[in-house]
């Protein structure tokens, strides 16, 4: 990525015969340079096309160069800036370089080949950043920023999913027991979208006070009712040019519902008290862990808000379902709450864990990992750290009754292991520093299973590094 990076070279000097030199040997390296015969003109110039070097002069007239490379920071704080000085003024240059300046080199050039080489270094600089930069931006792409962890089949249809919804205004409905993770999904098709800078309002329906529901979501005028000392904006106008989340959207009463309904059909609310009608633009994601195509044929839920809200629906697999991410799931949570430390899981622990049938999901498993840390020696996590539910779980005593899920042997293990491994390498294109932070380990740890399991040709580690086992 970082070699496919056209670099935007500005130049900025009262001499002209400075700036087309500099330029001459700024396009010879393949950068675009722009130039500048003043800071004031550079300034303005920045505003409009941004750059990622900047090479001064500390001279020149109006604006100095240091008061140049303040407000260039200010303005482009990711920009890198070096300064040109041809007065021996060492003084002033590293005053420069306390102010965040990249470097400095002296007038004249002398060989032409220093101004090259000086040039082609802070490019290295940018490169760098720009490539971390990229590469958190894929760790919050592939692994999500919102922390929908998984490589299994059924989570990367969900992933898939979320790509295709992440940039439409069409209505979802999240299907899911509790604890899978419908909030996380309802984030990751806001964040991840053309509608990200919008607002994301979220509103847990079963938490609402039923005397309450109708002014928390569409507000109320001052003096609505007894205590209505102000008037109040309500949570659909808070969303507005964004989406609202309706978290259990089931546990809303039939009455409230058709309120509900007339919003979506007409896209305006009128706050409580008010005649008046305000219009709204909203996208609404609604989610629920009932089966609500039954409750309205039963009569217990809205069939035309059923309908108005099922446009598309994202069914959440449990965690059961999903088995071959736990390891994943428990690294990410490590990473989490024992962060920087070198904490293991022992593999009759990490057994435990797969055979367990997790009731609660993903939130379930969350709650054992950060109980574990708290409870556990610092060094590693084993079935005497986890909650007894899930140690009676151990491989060493029966577990009848739990179907095909139980009863791994070591075999089985690796067999998940090195799925999820292959899973993640082949989805990474091999970028090994992608695959540890997506698989929570350690790059020593990642590198020993992918000799292991011999995956993605020679693994050895660089000379000299520091990774913990």
């Amino acid at each position: 990525m970082s070699e496919d990076l056209r670099i935007r070279l500005l130049i900025v000097d009262d001499e002209q015969s400075i700036r087309k030199l500099c330029i001459t040997v700024g396009e010879a390296l393949g950068f675009t340079c722009l130039e500048a015969n003043s800071g004031e003109t550079a300034l303005a110039l920045l505003e409009e096309q941004p750059a990622h070097m900047v090479l001064t002069d500390m001279v020149m007239p109006n604006m100095s160069g240091i008061e140049f490379l303040e407000k260039v920071k200010k303005l482009l704080p990711r920009t890198e800036v070096a300064v040109m000085t041809g007065h021996g003024s060492v003084e002033t240059a590293v005053q420069a370089m306390k102010l965040g300046a990249y470097d400095y080199i002296g007038k004249p050039f002398s060989p032409l080949e220093e101004l090259r080489l000086f040039l082609r270094r802070m490019a290295e600089k940018v490169r760098l950043v720009e490539e971390n930069q990229f590469l958190r931006e894929r760790v919050d792409t592939e692994t999500d920023l919102h922390g929908i962890v998984g490589s299994s089949t059924k989570i990367q249809d969900v992933l898939r999913v979320v790509s295709r919804l992440k940039d439409t205004r069409t209505p979802v409905l999240i299907a899911g027991e509790s604890g899978t993770g419908k909030e996380l999904v309802a984030r990751a098709i806001h964040f991840r979208g053309s509608f990200a800078s919008r607002p994301f309002v979220a509103v847990d329906c079963g938490s609402l006070v039923p005397t309450l529901i109708e002014s928390e979501l569409f507000g109320y005028e001052k003096g609505a009712f007894t205590g209505a000392l102000r008037s109040k904006t309500g949570l659909f106008q808070s969303a507005s040019g964004g989406t609202i989340f309706l978290d259990e959207i089931g546990e809303l009463p039939l009455e409230m519902q058709a309120k509900l309904l007339r919003v979506l059909q007409e896209k305006e609310v009128r706050p409580v008290g008010s005649n008046q009608r305000t219009k709204v633009d909203v996208r609404v994601i609604a989610a629920t862990n009932r089966d609500l195509e039954a409750e309205y044929r039963n009569g217990t839920f809205s069939q035309d808000i059923y309908f108005r809200l099922n446009v598309v629906t994202v069914h959440l697999p449990s965690l059961r379902e999903r088995r071959s991410d736990i390891p994943m799931l428990v690294h990410w949570f490590l990473d989490r709450y024992a962060g920087g430390s070198a904490m293991q899981v022992t593999n009759s622990a990490m057994k435990c864990l797969l055979q367990y049938d997790w009731p609660g999901n993903v939130r379930e498993l969350e709650n054992c990992v950060e109980r574990a840390v708290a409870l556990g020696d610092s060094r590693t996590i084993d079935i005497g750290d986890l909650p007894p539910t899930i140690a009676s779980a151990s491989p060493t005593q029966e577990t009848s009754g739990m179907g095909n899920s139980s009863g791994l042997s070591s075999n089985d293990l690796e067999d998940i292991e090195r799925a999820t491994i292959e899973r993640v390498f082949e989805q990474v294109k091999g970028d090994k520093v992608m695959a540890g932070k997506m698989l929570g380990i350690s790059r020593a740890t990642l590198y020993r299973k992918l000799k292991r399991y011999n995956i993605g040709g020679r693994h050895e580690m660089p000379t000299g590094s520091s990774a913990l086992q």
